[in-house]
């Protein structure tokens, strides 16, 4: 079994929510002039995603149809967002410690098709995302 820590906390700022990067879990190691640059819709993007797979994978609900009802979401965009949980291992990684290729954004998942297969990602990422213009 597989287990996917997402290094972020929550917490409250007034009477919202705010998830925010728990640098005791995700910066080890990194001096003060090599602070990461969280993608901060990114990491919410894959925590939400891993989250539902996790509940999908549980039986707890049936399909992303019953996870978007339950969000108050379009299933589409559940649907989207569980595609992230087929990111290579290295890339996840990369993205919880800030240090995610430069234009890889969760804008950049919506308009891009990322393969399923690890190796065929890697070479999409090799030079850096891209946007497609719509």
């Amino acid at each position: 079994m597989v287990k996917t820590v997402i290094p972020i906390r929550h917490r409250r700022k007034g009477i919202k929510n705010v998830i925010e990067p728990n640098p005791a879990l995700s910066a080890e190691g990194v001096g003060p002039q090599e602070k990461p640059q969280f993608e901060m819709p990114l990491l919410t993007a894959l925590s939400r995603a891993f989250y539902w797979q996790w509940l999908l994978d549980g039986g707890r609900v049936e399909s992303g149809s019953e996870i978007a009802r339950r969000e108050g979401l379009h299933p589409s965009t559940v649907n989207e967002l569980l595609r992230l949980t087929i990111l290579t291992p290295d890339l996840i990684q990369k993205i919880l410690k800030g240090e995610q290729p430069e234009g890889l954004s969760i804008l950049w998942f919506t308009r891009n098709r990322l393969p399923m297969v690890w190796s065929e990602q890697a070479k999409v990422l090799v030079a850096g995302p891209q946007l497609v213009p719509n």
